[in-house]
């Protein structure tokens, strides 16, 4: 991974871990749509819904009428299921970066969709 993210994809990482520090979960996340947009979320877990923070950060931008991604960003103290990053591509296509940082917000990896 380089040394420095872009300043548009810092911004991702910083809206994923205020989501994650908000609500006090394991993971929040944040996506950037092709029109630069970005949605923010945090896990969600009740007894009838589960949805991963990355899940529901795509789910926001679809139902905000979002086209594709640009990247995606998720703040954890695990890793990101197979499954988040299938969600990404199936928005952005294939070839979207996932950064993947831990709980301070230093980026420890970037995947891809």
């Amino acid at each position: 991974m380089r040394d420095t993210l872009d300043p548009e994809d810092a911004k991702i990482l910083t809206l994923a871990r205020s989501a994650r520090a908000r609500t006090g979960v394991a993971a929040g996340a944040a996506v950037r749509d092709t029109d630069g947009r970005t949605y923010a979320a945090a896990d969600v877990a009740l007894p009838s819904l589960r949805l991963s923070a990355l899940q529901l950060a795509v789910a926001s931008a679809v139902s905000s009428g979002a086209t594709g991604l640009e990247a995606a960003a998720v703040v954890t103290t695990g890793v990101p299921g197979q499954v988040d990053v299938v969600v990404v591509s199936d928005l952005g296509g294939p070839g979207i970066p996932v950064y993947v940082a831990g709980p301070d917000g230093t980026p420890l990896t970037a995947l891809r969709s």
